[in-house]
């Protein structure tokens, strides 16, 4: 069996609107999939200046791409009807 090109897996879970955001600018970009598209903005991220790096006793969920703030001032929400 042939040895994978890129052999470490990362599960991520996104909200709705994190996941639209992807999208759009994968399609955008004419990204060939999530995976490279997720790949280049990491790249791109890591890459910029000012990293953030997280500090002890920080959640996940404090690391959103769409704030919670955000999504409430704008009238959005993550239910379902």
């Amino acid at each position: 069996m042939a040895e994978l090109e890129r052999p470490q897996r990362l599960q991520i879970m996104l909200t709705d609107e994190e996941l639209a955001a992807l999208e759009n600018w994968r399609f955008e970009k004419r990204m060939p999939s999530r995976s490279a598209a997720v790949r280049e903005l990491l790249r791109r991220g890591l890459l910029s200046d000012g990293f953030l790096t997280a500090n002890a006793g920080v959640k996940s969920q404090d690391f959103g791409v769409i704030s919670l703030d955000r999504a409430a001032d704008d009238g959005s929400s993550n239910s379902k009807p």
